[in-house]
């Protein structure tokens, strides 16, 4: 066997040349991953962090996340300054903390990389799909209900429903079931409602979107897959990836 010559080593761009994807996650046991892995084209890489959660998803503790995402970073620094887009990607915590807030610790000195949250995902995604008047379905408790529906407001969307499971525990949230989503995802239609929003990024929304799409006639994008679906656009893909709702078609 002819020897290799070392000192004529060849490189390529890697096992991810189009592009590479870092997410900062809350703790809730590998839903994200998944989804993420689960929407990813051929060539696109994947880096996660995690932020603790702590025992229930409150204002108050959702706020305390943005001392957790300094934490978190370190996972990124400083060696993952080949990363594209950082993406924060926690759906109340994004409206809890501040999105430009967020942004700017994603990108200190990250020397071109993008920095931005599940919660920018969602506006563009819906941007995307032509919303203007959406119902809401959330994971979450009351108060933090309202100040996503001013959110939302606030950014020109007319929202005609919200209802929330008044779940505080990340690990209830992931055990919601697929079959309860889908009823409660078509329950949230209206008439006035030009899509429906799954929100919360531990909600297994992504198994049931097509299937809820198909039932109510309209879009339905959820957290994971809208913020999936920007980071790709972020770094210049425009791959349409079939099996996960209308979102990931445009």
């Amino acid at each position: 066997m002819e020897k290799v010559e070392t000192g004529r080593v060849r490189f390529d761009k890697g096992p991810y040349p189009r592009a590479r994807l870092g997410f900062v996650c809350v703790a809730n046991a590998g839903l994200t991953e998944g989804d993420m892995f689960r929407m990813r084209p051929d060539g696109v890489g994947l880096s996660f962090t995690h932020m603790r959660m702590r025992k229930e998803c409150t204002v108050e503790n959702l706020a305390q996340m943005e001392h957790d995402l300094d934490e978190a970073l370190a996972g990124f620094l400083p060696a993952r300054n080949d990363l594209d887009v950082l993406c924060y990607n926690c759906t109340s915590g994004s409206f809890v903390i501040g999105e430009e807030v967020i942004r700017r610790k994603l990108e200190a000195g990250r020397n071109g990389v993008i920095g931005t949250t599940l919660l920018s995902g969602v506006v563009a995604a819906l941007q995307a799909l032509g919303v203007r008047r959406l119902s809401i379905g959330t994971a979450y408790t009351p108060d933090i209900d309202a100040l996503e529906k001013a959110y939302f407001e606030q950014q020109g969307f007319e929202v005609v429903a919200t209802e929330g499971l008044s779940l505080t525990t990340d690990v209830e949230m992931n055990l919601v079931s697929p079959a309860y989503l889908l009823d409660f995802a078509v329950g949230l239609d209206r008439p006035d409602a030009d899509a429906v929003f799954l929100s919360c990024g531990a909600l297994r929304s992504l198994e049931i979107i097509e299937d809820a799409e198909r039932r109510i006639g309209k879009p339905v994008v959820g957290s994971n897959q809208a913020s999936f679906w920007h980071c790709l656009r972020l770094t210049g893909i425009e791959d349409k990836v079939t099996g996960f709702g209308k979102l990931l078609e445009v």
